[in-house]
């Protein structure tokens, strides 16, 4: 299905294009925006890993660095190269051989960072929306730009409160999915992720943590939206911050479908997609898709496979744990 997603979202980005035109535009793009962009959209991860020690500080003291660095290189190399979002597994598994904090107890606090992704996400692109440089007149399925940006501001707001009601009143849900799932595996999985969800948002009682990681979330969810708009004056994109906090999202939603691993198709077709609605030509924002998925999957991925050598971590756990 994956594959099947991936193709028919590359098709439909290149549609009707001529290659020549595009690797002309690649060719022609100045290599200094192009290096800053893989040097900001790299500093993510690092910024990441900063997020993921002051999260996993209730769960068993100070995390050294190192090991920290190598579990999240791990993770996202391997949502690279392996698809169906291994990493996620990955990465709390890395960190439970790296260091005495328990599996479970890492996984926790990647579930946790989804949901402060999530929550980031649809902020900066409801401020986006409403107070960005769209067109007034622009719809998008049929809907204004701001009618979309409430209800997308909306449904982020509600799926955060009923995973905060499921944390509350967890008896209640586990019970639902038990009667609800007929399926005794499924369900058993299911309340595991409850309880492992649970346990993360525990970890957050303090004020002062809470406010910490609402804080990192900015900052990496900024200086990825920034990598996106470093690029375009190097393919003569006029761009704004509004522009590039809707590509964002529209990327982070692109990549949520099936696909190939590295998220080919997906990421191409958003941001086609999105830069189409500021007017940018069809071919130039193939090549900018191309030129940003191509330059910034490298730095991390070689950097996942550098540290998959120097740690105990083995490529059969990440295929073990796929299963």
């Amino acid at each position: 299905m994956g594959i099947a997603v991936s193709a028919l979202l590359l098709w439909w980005s290149a549609r009707g294009l001529r290659l020549g035109e595009v690797a002309a535009h690649v060719r022609g793009a100045p290599p200094g925006p192009v290096l800053l962009a893989v040097v900001a959209a790299t500093l993510v991860f690092p910024l990441r890993m900063l997020r993921w020690q002051v999260l996993l500080r209730p769960g068993g003291g100070a995390v050294p660095t190192a090991p920290a660095w190598h579990a999240i290189a791990i993770g996202y190399m391997a949502n690279n190269v392996l698809g169906l979002r291994s990493g996620e597994v990955l990465r709390p598994y890395a960190l439970s051989r790296l260091t005495p904090i328990h599996w479970s107890t890492a996984f926790a606090s990647v579930a946790v960072e989804r949901v402060f992704d999530a929550v980031t996400v649809v902020v900066t692109l409801l401020g986006a929306l409403l107070f960005g440089s769209l067109p007034e007149d622009l719809r998008i399925g049929g809907l204004p730009a701001e009618a979309l940006a409430w209800r997308v501001g909306l449904l982020g707001l509600g799926a955060l409160a009923a995973a905060l009601a499921l944390m509350v009143w967890t008896g209640p849900a586990r019970a639902a999915i038990t009667r609800m799932v007929p399926h005794q595996g499924i369900a058993e999985r299911l309340l595991r992720i409850l309880d492992g969800v649970r346990a993360g948002f525990v970890a957050l009682r303090s004020p002062a943590l809470l406010a910490a990681v609402a804080l990192w979330s900015g900052i990496v969810w900024g200086v990825n939206a920034l990598s996106f708009g470093l690029l375009l004056p190097a393919f003569g994109i006029e761009g704004s911050v509004s522009m590039m906090l809707v590509l964002q999202a529209a990327i982070v939603f692109g990549v949520a479908l099936p696909s190939t691993p590295g998220y080919i198709g997906a990421f191409e077709a958003a941001i086609v997609l999105t830069l189409g609605l500021y007017g940018v030509p069809q071919d130039t924002a193939f090549a900018y898709a191309i030129t940003y998925h191509v330059t910034t999957f490298i730095p991390i991925t070689l950097l996942g496979f550098y540290s998959l050598a120097r740690t105990p971590v083995r490529w059969r756990d990440a295929r073990a744990l796929r299963t």
